[in-house]
């Protein structure tokens, strides 16, 4: 093979020692025949770094050989560079799959093959299915008469590898392959994955298994009866715990095929015993698609004793089982009547909400407002808004996070006046919390309380609460209050903010600590495009020039940066206009000459912003 590509070899180093050659390849793009000679000889490099720098311009090479060389010299060339180190055969095998142009398009796209089939034998579990990926990529592009030449034997070879690599990557092929040969060549590979299913070894298996749900979708109703459930119970059954959670995908696959009574027929069994499996890491995949399964089925009789497998799941030994149900809580009211759910539910939530496990608790308060809408207003503001009320006092603040970030779905329940009566003095408390990210979420749904309780209910209840946030110790904190100000304004109304939260703001631009005043900096420039010109006039200004002599330059740069919004906002109203040139410009000429060259930057950046120079 070096022969075959010594045209684009560099001449060989003079003699002596060395610590290896560099190559350069930034002329490679432009066609450089020493660069493309660079590449090939990079390929076989003892260096594995300029090996992999190779591959990512094997496209140039290719380009560079023509489509002809590149399927006659380069791809053997590769595929004898199989025997090397991980991280260059999943790139390799990554390359290979969008190779195509590069060997004369479609037509020619089974000469990757062989290098990729290769790769699929591999030991490394991340390169087989790196390769397994990019051959069924070309299976894609591959007309039938390719595939059953080419495909169809690279299958049966993996197949029967004697490896078990080879086997269990094979798995992955039979499901792009199948809808492109005849009936004849189908039945065999019914057969060959048939033969997978039932290997001794549970590596097999297990792909297998993972497979299957694949295959499902491609084969015929008949077949799915005939093949896939025989097959699918045979793997259900497994005594590999790692085989049969891996068939719960494909059961959902399955459900989606059959009638209702076909999944009744075929698949009631097999799914009562899933549920209960000895193994919780197959209980937990149930618990994770149980609403999926349950609905595909149909059955009213069959649904109505998933109900109580779910209640079940509530109950399980293992959290992560008990944590995974929690998240279908939200499908659970298609099972059964809303009464039932109701009544059924009722005794399962109590103790999940006192569940030892924080992140099972963390979870059923992310997905309990679902069942708002099953349980109506009264039944919501009788037995779940006490739940609530305990999820939001909850110790762990991802619990109380969860509750406040799906209280507007109770809102569209019980309605904001209930719910306030509620809720309102623990969302008060939790407005203290010492996790930030917790008095965050309060903050973001401030606007929707205030929209619909009311402007004189917020100025009782909440309006210093707001205010309160604006000197928070963190940032983020400080931020959102911010534009938690400005939301408010928009929904209140100017008159109201130039009454209300305005003046509050600019009391703090006196206030000793430098972060309270830097805080009323971003508070005005944050609000400014949703106030009037006149307000701009009369309250901001004459508060920001006492600013500008402040001694901490973080402060006076700010203004500098604030007046620009302020202009715009100015520009606004013919009465106000006179203001740019009487006071913004002279106050930025001033800052132009601050002794802090970050104040001088931020002037002068603002001053070209307001008056961009002609082009």
């Amino acid at each position: 093979m070096a022969e075959q590509m010594s045209i684009d070899s560099a001449p060989p180093a003079a003699p002596g020692p060395s610590p290896g050659p560099h190559y350069d390849f930034q002329d490679a793009q432009a066609g450089d025949l020493g660069a493309l000679a660079a590449i090939a000889d990079a390929m076989k490099s003892d260096n594995l770094t300029d090996r992999l720098e190779s591959l990512k311009r094997l496209g140039i090479l290719a380009l560079a050989m023509g489509e002809e060389r590149t399927r006659d010299e380069l791809i053997p060339f590769l595929d004898e560079s199989i025997d090397d180190e991980d991280e260059l055969l999943l790139a390799l095998a990554e390359l290979l799959g969008d190779f195509v142009q590069y060997v004369g398009g479609p037509k020619y796209a089974y000469v990757l093959l062989r290098p990729l089939e290769n790769l699929a034998a591999a030991e490394e579990t991340v390169v087989r299915e790196k390769a397994v990926e990019s051959i069924n990529k070309l299976v894609e592009v591959m007309d039938q008469l390719h595939v059953e030449e080419y495909l169809i034997p690279c299958i049966a070879r993996l197949s029967s590898g004697e490896w078990f690599t080879s086997r269990s990557s094979a798995a992955g092929l039979y499901a792009a392959a199948y809808g492109k040969v005849t009936d004849a060549i189908q039945s065999k590979l019914r057969a060959g994955y048939e033969a997978l299913c039932k290997d001794d070894m549970p590596m097999i298996r297990r792909a297998a298994s993972s497979n299957l749900e694949g295959l499902v979708g491609k084969i015929e109703k008949d077949h799915v009866i005939a093949f896939a459930i025989p097959n699918f119970r045979r793997l259900a059954d497994d005594d590999q715990d790692s085989v049969r959670l891996l068939t719960v995908e494909p059961l959902v696959a399955i459900t989606k095929r059959l009638t209702t009574d076909e999944c009744k027929q075929y698949l009631g069994e097999s799914v009562q015993r899933l549920c209960v499996d000895k193994s919780w890491r197959v209980r937990y995949m149930v618990a994770d698609h149980f609403i999926a399964i349950a609905t595909n089925i149909k059955d009213q009789e069959l649904q109505e004793e998933l109900l109580s497998v779910a209640i079940s799941l509530m109950h399980d030994s293992e959290a992560e089982v008990r944590g995974a149900i929690c998240t279908q809580l939200d499908g659970l009211a298609d099972l059964a009547t809303p009464e039932a759910i109701v009544t059924r539910l009722q005794a399962p939530l109590q103790e999940l909400v006192d569940d030892p496990s924080q992140h099972v608790r963390a979870t059923l308060a992310k997905h309990i407002g679902s069942l708002c809408s099953v349980f109506g207003k009264e039944g919501t503001l009788e037995h779940l808004l006490p739940l609530l009320l305990r999820l939001l006092k909850d110790s762990f603040p991802e619990v109380r996070l969860n509750i406040i970030s799906k209280l507007d779905v109770v809102d569209s329940v019980v309605g904001i006046d209930s719910l306030s009566q509620s809720l309102l003095p623990a969302i008060v408390e939790l407005a203290e919390d010492k996790q930030w990210r917790v008095r965050l979420a309060i903050i973001e749904y401030v606007p929707l309380i205030a929209s619909q309780l009311g402007v004189q209910f917020f100025d009782e209840q909440l309006s210093n609460l707001c205010m309160s946030w604006l000197g928070d110790p963190v940032y983020s904190i400080r931020e959102a209050a911010t534009a938690n100000l400005k939301k408010l304004t928009e929904v209140f109304g100017v008159d109201w903010a130039r009454a209300t939260i305005i003046p509050k703001i600019l009391a703090m631009a006196t206030h000793p600590n430098y972060l309270y005043r830097m805080t009323t900096i971003f508070a005005i420039t944050t609000i400014a495009p949703s106030v009037t010109p006149d307000i701009v006039r009369d309250l901001i200004l004459p508060s920001l020039e006492g600013l500008v002599n402040d001694q901490i330059p973080n402060i006076r740069f700010n203004v500098a940066k604030s007046l620009e919004p302020l202009t715009a906002v100015l520009r606004m109203s013919p009465e106000t206009s006179s203001l740019e040139s009487s006071i913004i410009r002279p106050t930025l000429a001033r800052l132009e000459e601050d002794p802090d060259p970050d104040v001088r930057y931020f002037a002068h950046r603002s001053l070209m912003a307001i008056d961009p120079p002609v082009a």
